[in-house]
């Protein structure tokens, strides 16, 4: 088993910062942000964010993502790629550049429900529509990826038509999951479709290629009777509701061996001491017993 960071998580830090000090502590990869964001007056995980590279003018900053990568002595655990599938021409350029950086797997993003919000203003669409066209989406998607020698992830991901690993299964079955694959995000799982993690791992079977480490726990907003709302806020891996060592139990179970990729939005600790516990943490639950 393997361990990065996805720099998601890492805003502070310039990519030179962030790859040399993920370095330093020991870990195995690193997971770059891609995509286009908003400026910020204070860097933050989803605007302003240092250690994201555009996703326009992608292609001529590769040479640097790779020397930025290559002299810190990290992997790539994969690309975190922010693409929606149904944009086949920025689909295209992300597979290429993730063959072009050897990086071997890159997350492409489903369509958000007709409810939500993610993707701009809510569509109002039906899901099962939204999932239809997700699945003939991905089946392009998949002969892209096998032209270009990768594999398109999908994320278990609130509000998307993907939410659980049963959704995922659905999306993808039938097609070669050498080429398309899930990320099991057990954060993720609690806020929406949370099903049990050992079921949930076995279910996937040869889709699951990836996962990603994080934490939540719904806390109560101010009000009382009908005017009580609950909202979830992401904690830091010993804090929040799932319960990691059980998590990696199951991944035993499954024989996962391959990358787990941390993306802590905690930020009770400042970054690098966040980092480093996180990976001394991990690594603790991994030990021979």
């Amino acid at each position: 088993m393997k361990f990065s960071v996805f720099t998601a998580s890492t805003p502070e830090w310039t990519p030179e910062e962030a790859a040399a000090t993920l370095a330093a502590q020991g870990w195995d990869g690193i997971e770059w942000r891609i995509t286009d964001q908003e400026p910020a007056a204070e860097p933050g995980f989803w605007a302003g964010n240092r250690s994201t590279w555009a996703l326009t003018g992608l292609e001529k900053v590769l040479a640097r993502i790779a020397a930025v990568t290559s002299a810190a002595g990290l992997e790539y655990s994969g690309i975190g790629g922010y693409v929606r599938c149904d944009n086949h021409d920025d689909v295209e350029r992300i597979l290429a550049a993730t063959a072009h950086l050897g990086a071997g797997q890159v997350r492409i993003v489903v369509l958000p429900l007709g409810a939500s919000a993610m993707g701009g203003e809510p569509t109002g669409r039906d899901y099962r529509d939204l999932f239809a066209e997700t699945r003939e989406h991905f089946a392009w998607v998949a002969e892209r990826s096998s032209f270009h020698g990768v594999k398109a992830l999908v994320e278990l991901h609130h509000q998307t038509v993907t939410s659980s690993p049963s959704s995922a299964l659905r999306l993808l079955e039938g097609l070669d999951p050498n080429h398309v694959g899930v990320i099991h995000d057990l954060g993720n799982l609690v806020v929406e479709g949370g099903e049990e993690s050992l079921a949930g791992l076995q279910l996937l079977g040869d889709y699951l290629a990836h996962v990603h480490v994080k934490n939540a726990a719904w806390r109560q907003l101010p009000g009382t009777g009908a005017e009580s709302a609950w909202k979830h806020e992401w904690s830091t891996l010993r804090g929040g509701i799932a319960d990691v060592p059980r998590y990696f139990g199951a991944l035993a179970a499954v024989g996962y061996d391959g990358w787990v990729t941390v993306e802590d939005f905690s930020t009770e600790l400042p970054l690098a001491e966040r980092t480093a516990d996180n990976l001394a943490y991990l690594r603790s639950l991994v030990q021979p017993c």
